[in-house]
């Protein structure tokens, strides 16, 4: 209505709360027609449906995601451009646009999961300010004091132009433009709120201009989703108006080219060019297939495709992306071609943005090869400057990016300086925690008088704002780009710790090429990641560890098998958030897992271990190798088996023996100590009962540093950091073996997990880790501290019951579990074979069909796996449809026993009561 009073064009579209007026809405409209649920982010709850029997399902899902129970269902405009502007407005009515965005990816991909490049490619100059104008009218007919985000749906071929939708706050586009341009969006949006005019806030990039001048680019920028397909390869990998990436990457470059190929190999996948190694075996129908069908693979089928003969213009016809963008990567694989065949220069090459590892690839030479070729050529990159006005003004900012042009735009200086890497994009098992790590380091490193000096590619993170360095690089964390920064910045060291297994795996390449590792050697990172290497100094050291042993094949597996009997856990080396883990229970299962642990590291040994059921215990230190700082432990609530970073933890510790928590103390010295650890010391361990196991021990930050550091409110970051620079534990007043006073509060941290995005994927933790991100409860109760961590994670049930189904592994334990959820006033429904445990237990059940089990209603789900991953049986489809209807499910019984404590110890604040005909959480 907003839009139509403003004369903007909007799809035709009718807004339903029922299936039934949904469906009346289509008939009128026409199909297809995409479904947009009422306040929700990401796509929550939408689709897009071509009939009837689609859409009632489509409807039926957003109607339970909406708050207000409300979807709007409208014209599909599937094919056309999608455009976005970021427009800022004050309350005196200035307004401009920041810049505008062109999705690569055409309608009927979310936005979040589409390629994206500023500024847009492919408009005419009549089409750009057409939309442009519109996005002003709509700013100021709206009224919004601040940021706003429009997309526009473009019609390709007529020039039509429908309001998709309008963003009257800081989105995730208005994070990546603000990178982009290097406009602070949101500091000028906080500015406005507070009644400032835009040509009253300076622009802190050019200062000589205000905010009210808009950014100019002389550059191209491209965004590339990160999407979690690799943690679950079974599923759908279709990508539509519901948003599945996990996090995203950018690059710039003077090409589209060149900032695409940055883009790519800043992804941290399986390929840094445009070459997937399956892609050669794909079918012409596989291939036809995965033009047609957007998913995290089109981009190498139109690679692919290109290769094979397709020209252009049919590519385009199927993909329905603009024939420029084909074009631009048409120009990638001749290159290749070109190359192969020796009838491209390596200084061309280079001028397109493929890296070294590409070339050595097409070439068949080593990449150190590659690189010495280009020197001896003097084939170097140069940096330029973001500086918000295309070089009309002399920049102040820092924040710079790689190109093989002349000009060199990096001022020199002469302070010494420090390198420190990010983590890259946010994925599974590598989150927002090290950029928390990375922000604090940089901090410190300024404390003591050093230049701070950020690589990083994730547009979405604090660290790569251009005021918390000294200097910004926008670039991939590769071997071949840092050591670009580095020939640039010839800083004193690099600082590897706070980036993850991203950092970390470059810290012997980089240390091979020359650079300095501050903190702890090289050898000794080397000695943690490999799991056969670190069991030997666990043996050296007296320390105890699960029998095993390290597999190079699987034949080695099957004789490993044999000696240590069953469950085993299966881990690979050098992998991140328990990739490739798994606990077998059979001698297939573990064949099958080792195989894949195997695929899953290349080169490096798999780890067989006896599996140890018990309780699992966390440490952060800091070290200098000689000291050692123990800020306390942490007490996981699931036992060994499930990964850390899905486990809920509680901090300090609660239930641990006094003599299991000094052994443990110990044993982080000695490693510390043996490793001559200069940094950051986690180590992981399970406690049976009897004895106390070590699992493993990463010398980098962990993920749970964020959360020690702010249960016991010490800045662990910058202490280690000063450590790393060769400050002494001592001389920061921490001597010995020192450990921390625990805090007068406990603090709980849960994880979130985002698996109704996910289709088709296994719910049930595990060790390899799923979850997404995590959130923290605190009180000096620790009942009540566990009962925020898991309201504030969504574990929140909306109807006083509880339905079960329960392996036979865990039914012994389940008579218990339940009767706290019968003691908290929560009905008890379960599975036959559930049911009946519970009933000769003494408790009151009904019982329901595994293949109707939410025909009576149901609050909460408890279901432990007999077999995960299998999507055919009973309880994997019970986990997706629990996930489908929004329902919480608990697959660790473990979980479910410290949910159903907190329901019978803290009544008062779980009651449920209606407003307005909806739960209140």
């Amino acid at each position: 209505e907003a839009m139509l009073r403003l004369a903007q064009p909007v799809p035709p579209g009718r807004t339903a709360t029922s299936v039934e007026a949904a469906l009346q809405a289509a008939e009128a409209i026409g199909y297809p027609v995409v479904v947009r649920p009422a306040f929700t982010l990401g796509g929550t709850g939408g689709g897009i449906a071509a009939d009837a029997r689609a859409l009632a399902e489509v409807a039926r899902g957003g109607l339970q995601s909406s708050p207000i129970q409300q979807v709007l269902v409208e014209r599909c405009v599937l094919g056309w451009k999608e455009i976005e502007y970021e427009v800022m407005r004050d309350t005196s009515g200035t307004a401009i646009t920041v810049c505008n965005m062109e999705n690569i990816d055409p309608m009927g991909v979310h936005t979040g999961d589409s390629i994206v490049v500023a500024p847009s490619q492919t408009l005419s100059d009549t089409d750009y300010q057409r939309l442009r104008t519109a996005a002003l009218r709509i700013i100021e007919g709206l009224g919004i004091a601040g940021g706003c985000n429009i997309q526009f749906a473009l019609d390709p071929q007529g020039g039509d132009y429908y309001v998709i939708e309008v963003n009257p706050r800081v989105s995730r586009s208005s994070a990546l433009a603000s990178k982009a341009t290097g406009y602070p969006i949101a500091r000028a949006a906080a500015k406005i709120a507070v009644g400032l005019r835009l040509d009253e806030i300076p622009n802190r990039v050019t200062g000589a201009t205000t905010s009210a001048f808009e950014p100019a680019l002389d550059y191209v920028v491209v965004k590339i989703p990160r999407w979690p397909f690799d943690k679950f390869p079974q599923m759908d990998r279709r990508l539509g108006t519901q948003m599945k990436a996990t996090g995203e990457v950018m690059a710039i470059g003077r090409t589209f080219p060149e900032a695409l190929l940055k883009a790519l190999r800043s992804l941290d996948g399986p390929s840094v060019g445009l070459a997937l190694a399956e892609a050669a075996s794909w079918t012409g129908g596989e291939l036809d297939r995965l033009l047609a069908e957007p998913s995290d693979l089109r981009l190498f089928a139109v690679a692919e495709a290109l290769r094979r003969g397709m020209d252009v213009a049919h590519v385009a016809g199927r993909t329905y992306i603009a024939p420029y963008f084909i074009g631009r990567v048409a120009e990638i694989v001749a290159c290749e071609r070109g190359l192969a065949r020796g009838e491209v220069e390596l200084r061309d090459a280079k001028r397109l943005g493929l890296p070294d590892a590409v070339i050595a690839a097409i070439t068949g030479e080593r990449e150190e090869a590659v690189r010495a070729r280009r020197q001896a050529e003097g084939l170097r990159p140069v940096f330029k400057v973001v500086d918000t006005c295309a070089g009309e003004f002399p920049a102040q900012t820092p924040y710079f990016y790689s190109t093989y042009e002349t000009e060199d735009e990096v001022p020199d200086s002469a302070r010494p300086r420090v390198l420190v890497l990010g983590s890259g994009p946010i994925r599974i098992g590598q989150g927002i925690e090290f950029d928390y790590s990375t922000v604090h380091a940089v901090k410190a490193l300024r404390e003591a008088g050093r230049e701070a000096v950020i690589v990083n590619n994730n547009p979405e993170t604090v660290s790569t704002d251009f005021d918390i360095s000294d200097r910004l690089y926008f670039e991939p964390l590769t071997l071949e780009d840092v050591l670009h920064v580095v020939e640039r910045e010839r800083p004193t060291g690099v600082l590897v710790q706070f980036g993850g297994q991203t950092a970390i795996n470059l810290a012997g390449p980089l240390e091979e090429a020359g650079v300095a590792i501050l903190g702890t050697p090289v050898a000794s990172l080397d000695i943690s990641e490999d799991r056969e290497k670190f069991y030997a100094l666990l043996g050296t050291l007296d320390i105890h560890c699960p029998e095993g042993g390290a597999v190079a094949s699987v034949e080695e597996a099957r004789a490993l098998l044999r000696r240590l009997g069953l469950p085993v856990l299966i881990r690979p080396s050098y992998v991140l958030g328990g990739r490739g883990m798994e606990v077998a229970e059979t001698a297939d299962d573990a064949v099958t897992a080792a195989a894949t642990a195997l695929g899953a590291a290349p080169g490096y040994p798999v780890l067989i271990d006896r599996y140890v059921a018990g309780m699992e215990l966390e440490i952060d230190a800091v070290t200098d190798g000689t000291a050692v700082l123990i800020p306390g432990i942490m007490e996981h609530v699931e036992r060994a088996g499930v990964h850390s970073g899905d486990s809920i933890a509680v901090f300090p510790a609660q239930t641990v023996p006094e003599a299991v928590e000094e052994r443990a103390i110990e044993i982080a010295a000695l490693l510390a100590r043996a490793l001559h650890v200069r940094g950051f010391l986690n180590v992981q361990y399970v406690y049976d009962g009897t004895r106390l196991y070590v699992l493993e021990a990463n010398l980098r930050s962990s993920r749970t540093v964020p959360f020690v550091s702010k249960a016991v409110g010490v800045p662990l970051v910058q202490i280690a950091t000063r450590v790393m620079l060769g400050d002494a534990l001592a001389d920061l007043g921490f001597a010995g073996l020192h450990r921390l006073a625990s805090p007068p509060r406990v603090a709980v941290k849960a994880p979130v997990f985002s698996m109704e995005k996910l289709g088709r994927a296994e719910a049930a933790v595990g060790p390899e880790m799923k979850s997404t991100g995590e959130v923290m409860g605190i009180d000096t109760d620790p009942e009540v501290a566990m009962f925020k961590a898991i309201t504030a994670a969504g574990i929140v049930a909306h109807e006083r019951s509880v339905l079960a189904s329960i392996a036979d592994r865990d039914k012994a334990q389940a008579p218990e579990v339940f009767g706290l959820f019968a003691r908290a006033g929560f009905r008890l429904l379960a599975t036959p074979e559930t049911a009946s445990l519970l009933r000769s237990a003494g408790l009151e059940v009904t019982d329901v069909s595994p293949q109707d089990p939410f025909a009576a209603a149901v609050g909460l789900v408890v279901n432990t796996p007999t077999r995960g991953g299998d999507s055919s049986r009973d309880g994997f489809q019970l986990r997706r449809r629990a996930l489908e209807r929004r329902i919480p499910c608990l697959t660790s019984l473990d979980t479910a026993r410290a949910v159903a404590r907190v329901l019978t110890i803290v009544p008062a604040l779980v009651s449920v009561e209606p407003l307005a005909g909806r739960p209140l959480e």
